[in-house]
């Protein structure tokens, strides 16, 4: 696990001169899960496996100017009871090897998902195994050992971001899908089992920046404490739409759902290695490997979602306002894997 530390001074971020002493009132932030950096803030950056009690305490617990943990780590497991205890493992040793030692902290952001929400609605946060409930239970049993400490608890829907080596960048391997396509001149055909889904299924996103932007509103906002949040775009998208957006950014004219198969990117992009390492040398892109950047169990998972849409509305009753508009954040972050030469 990664991790990263942001120093800034209130809301408004600034490099400090060499020889400029930090003021009293700084804040500091504590990220937990970071698998890329690129950013002119003054970072301080530490990889820490926070599955491994010792080495949390041996790297973390020197922290003691922390002021804010912003935790967004997973890992996945066989089974749920696996995950909840890996993950919680984690989350803990985080806790303990901060809490004692930060005298300063005051606010822990923890990010889950919206698989908080499973099952009919009447079964919402009551189904177990379920690992985000775990990692609520640690935070609240962690956090009342520390009196005024407060906590807030971040549910986006699919992500749209720029992460190439995110176990879950659904737009980065989609980017990779439809570059191999072009190469081969194959049509940009959508996996899934169910047409309906691909034409009528309405979803929500979540870009990843305003996840960021309502993380940062309520850390430091002085009134909205000890909640749970919502976090999408605040508009609803089909993927028929998309897949559109996402031929024209490769120049495919052939795209589409073909009713008479049932796709998968597990088994169209099998044996694809090769092809992929020809693309990355002629369009001299970053070197890449495809496992690293084609996650097709990911893709397949999403592109047979049914329709599933999360409020905003609490959010916005305590004056969170932000929203994006998904076709222009998919198109954008699109254009980020070109430009950092990842996809041609």
């Amino acid at each position: 696990m990664r991790w990263w530390c942001d120093r800034a001074i209130g809301t408004a971020r600034k490099k400090f001169e060499e020889d400029e002493q930090p003021k009293s009132f700084q804040s500091v932030g504590l990220v937990i899960g970071v698998t890329s950096i690129n950013t002119n803030h003054p970072i301080e950056y530490i990889q820490c496996n926070v599955s491994d009690p010792d080495d949390t305490q041996a790297k973390i617990s020197p922290l003691t100017d922390v002021t804010h943990i912003f935790y967004v780590t997973w890992t996945s497991r066989l089974t749920e009871d696996e995950n909840c205890e890996a993950n919680g493992a984690m989350f803990r040793n985080v806790l303990r090897a901060v809490i004692p030692n930060a005298p300063n902290l005051r606010h822990v952001c923890l990010q889950t998902r919206t698989k908080q929400y499973m099952g009919p609605f009447e079964a919402f946060g009551k189904i177990q195994p379920n690992f985000y409930h775990t990692l609520e239970d640690i935070l609240f049993e962690e956090g009342d050992k520390k009196e005024g400490l407060t906590w807030s608890i971040h549910r986006p829907n699919l992500i749209f971001g720029f992460l190439p080596y995110s176990l879950m960048n659904l737009i980065g391997t989609l980017c990779v899908y439809a570059a191999i396509c072009k190469n081969e001149r194959l049509p940009l055909k959508s996996p899934g089992t169910k047409a309906w889904l691909y034409r009528y299924s309405y979803l929500v996103a979540s870009n990843a920046n305003l996840i960021a932007k309502q993380q940062i509103w309520v850390a430091v906002d002085l009134y909205v404490k000890n909640e749970a949040f919502n976090c999408n775009n605040g508009d609803v998208f089909r993927w028929k739409h998309l897949w559109k957006v996402l031929a024209e950014q490769f120049g495919i004219e052939d795209y589409g759902f073909e009713e008479s198969e049932k796709l998968s990117l597990v088994e169209m992009m099998k044996g694809k290695d090769a092809v992929w390492e020809d693309i990355v040398r002629e369009n001299q892109l970053q070197p890449t490997k495809l496992e690293e950047v084609g996650l097709w169990w990911f893709g397949d998972l999403n592109m047979r979602e049914e329709s599933r849409i999360d409020s905003m509305n609490k959010s916005k009753e305590h004056g969170f306002l932000g929203f994006r508009n998904s076709k222009n954040s998919f198109i954008s972050w699109i254009h980020k894997m070109k430009s950092y030469k990842i996809v041609p």
